[in-house]
């Protein structure tokens, strides 16, 4: 083996964590004991090459045993795997979750993001912070965006071992995130995530009709509420009959690129390369988005339904679910969710007898908001740096490991069942003639009741923020999240379209709709804004790498500045902006200037 490996040598916890993944090492070469007999033959080539990526799956295996990722046991995975330490050194601090230094078997993330700054997050970190230093046995982070925003603010405890215990406290207070950080097994179980959902069990729910109604953990309540109708309708119409029903329909991607889903998956079956891929991109990690936490927390079961739908119509055997790791119970409910399906044959070899074969792989995120682009995501799962690729080519002709692929995010998968339990023509009714379809907004910030709600496409942003109960001295409200952009109190007439908001000059991205009243500094929130992207930004391309840091230092500058002595660094802002926009390569260098240049223009920041 050509691969240059140091002396240290991994612990007994490390092999094990490893090898309870990989399987026992059959030879010196990947690390067994040496015998005379191993050492006149090598293994490796392809065979290992093609388990590049289980790498991340080791990454986690690691982490999860032991909290943090030695030299040794980096070393050992790599043997494993035969890939060039450096490599996966720099796969491991690619990702926030993971750590190369040594670090305390707990550690307690503490959200810092938009919504659990606007509830307090900096208090909460300061006495968390206080109670827990040097020698408490946990480490204390703050960390972006948890996801967790109608319950902010947040906190997540990890303890690794075997198995792994996380605690969740949101929202918290400083008592009930210590609790959470040094006795994650006392701390108070989450609540139903139909708490997130203030219309549960309303008539009239397209997407959210079943959260909060059926168990999620149970198959039959599943079925007994419409379960599986689609897939049958699916096996019914064909694979050509599912697309022409999805184009028909006009739904478009809910994960803020608006691209019609139907000529994506066209696009992609309609591709002689073998074998088609399918992906979930359940790597929800923008600013203010909560909602595919919610669905698949609440309605696991649907998920599962609409990508063997998704898979059917491409002609992918094979559907990969990408799911953030700082979703534990997401997590669980996905695995008992797959479990369920192919234990019940509907999911492997036949589905449903059709002689249909799919199967799903979730694979955990371990920190990295970039890898919510789907080439990143890529590159994610095959064991790479989450760093984004050009296009073209485009992932319905070269995609995951190289072959035909289609993307799309919870949301947009789990709009595929109503589009064929109710028909096109009676989805596309619904909504506007542009954007068709239900919608999912998320709604935290200055509100009584945050929460993911569901609207048709063309309400309004007032009619949004009444369902949630607007605080008074409401201040600005930010749409899209991080990458999103602001609007003033006297908008609240915008149409919350794809096609409205781009009018407006502004945009509805992911569905994140934060609202801000007078109590949050707006020089505060911009600061955190740019620090999320100069963090987030995998480093690349100069325009995002640089730009972010440039954007940040000059929004520090400003601080407390106004008027005359503030022009120079906003005229250098837009500059930064303008570059950033134009020149990086993927959507979060082309979009970290966003919600800046809304604050300028629209709100007068810095006048």
């Amino acid at each position: 083996m050509d691969l240059r490996f140091g002396d240290s040598k991994p612990t007994d916890e490390e092999r094990a964590a490893v090898d309870a993944l990989l399987g026992p090492a059959e030879s010196a070469w990947e690390g067994a004991d040496r015998t005379d007999a191993d050492l006149r033959w090598a293994r490796g080539g392809r065979a290992a090459r093609d388990r590049r990526d289980l790498l991340l799956p080791g990454l986690h295996a690691i982490n999860d045993r032991i909290g943090w990722i030695s030299e040794g046991a980096l070393g050992h995975l790599c043997r494993r795997l035969t890939v060039p330490p450096a490599e996966a050194y720099g796969v491991a601090t690619f990702y926030a979750m993971f750590s190369v230094r040594p670090r305390p078997a707990t550690v307690l993330h503490v959200c810092t993001d938009l919504a659990c700054t606007a509830a307090g997050a900096g208090d909460l970190c300061a006495g968390v912070e206080s109670r827990l230093g040097p020698g408490s046995g946990v480490a204390v982070e703050r960390s972006p965006c948890l996801g967790l925003c109608e319950r902010a603010p947040a906190a997540l405890a990890i303890r690794a071992g075997d198995p792994v215990r996380t605690a969740v406290a949101a929202p918290a207070d400083v008592e009930t995130a210590v609790l959470s950080g040094t006795a994650p097994d006392a701390a108070p179980e989450e609540p139903p995530a139909a708490t997130a959902v203030p219309q549960a069990g309303q008539d009239g729910l397209v997407l959210l009709g079943r959260v909060g109604v059926v168990d999620p953990s149970s198959l039959d309540d599943y079925r007994a509420h419409g379960g599986y109708t689609a897939l049958r309708r699916a096996f019914a119409l064909g694979p050509a009959g599912v697309i022409r029903e999805v184009t028909d329909s006009g739904l478009l991607g809910r994960g803020g690129a608006a691209f019609p889903t139907g000529r994506k998956w066209q696009a992609t079956a309609s591709q002689p390369d073998r074998p088609h891929h399918l992906v979930c991109n359940a790597d929800e990690s923008e600013p203010g988005t909560f909602k595919d936490r919610v669905l698949m927390e609440g309605d696991p079961y649907a998920l599962v339904e609409a990508m063997t739908i998704a898979g059917y119509a491409t002609g992918a055997h094979r559907g990969h679910l990408y799911l953030r790791g700082e979703y534990p119970r997401a997590l669980h409910r996905m695995r008992h969710a797959v479990e369920q399906a192919r234990a019940r044959g509907l999911l492997g070899d036949d589905v449903l007898g059709q002689g249909f074969a799919f199967d799903i792989e979730i694979r955990r995120g371990a920190g990295a908001y970039i890898c919510g682009e789907e080439t990143a995501l890529f590159n994610s799962i095959e064991g790479y740096r989450g760093e984004p690729r050009s296009k073209p080519p485009f992932p319905v002709e070269k995609g995951l490991f190289g072959r035909p692929t289609v993307e799309n995010n919870v949301e947009t998968l789990v709009n595929v069942l109503p589009v064929l339990t109710m028909g096109a023509p009676a989805y596309a009714a619904i909504g506007t003639g542009r954007s068709t379809g239900p919608k999912l907004f998320c709604v935290s910030g200055s509100v009584a009741r945050p929460g993911v709600y569901e609207l048709p496409f063309g309400a309004t942003l007032g009619e949004v923020l009444e369902l949630a109960g607007v605080r008074p001295g409401l201040r600005a409200v930010l749409l899209g999240g991080a990458a999103g952009g602001f609007v003033r109190p006297d908008e609240l007439d915008l149409p919350l379209t794809f096609e409205g908001t781009r009018e407006a000059g502004t945009t509805l991205g992911s569905g994140v709709v934060m609202a801000f009243d007078g109590t949050v500094p707006l020089p505060r929130l911009l600061l955190r804004i740019a620090e999320f992207f100069r963090d987030e930004s995998c480093g690349q391309c100069v325009p995002c790498r640089v730009g972010t840091v440039r954007q940040e230092e000059a929004l520090r500058r400003l601080g407390d500045r106004t008027g005359a002595t503030a022009a120079d660094d906003v005229a250098l802002l837009r500059e930064v902006g303008r570059a950033m926009r134009d020149a990086s390569i993927c959507g979060l260098g082309q979009t970290a200037w966003n919600a800046v240049e809304s604050a300028i223009d629209r709100l007068g920041a810095y006048e």
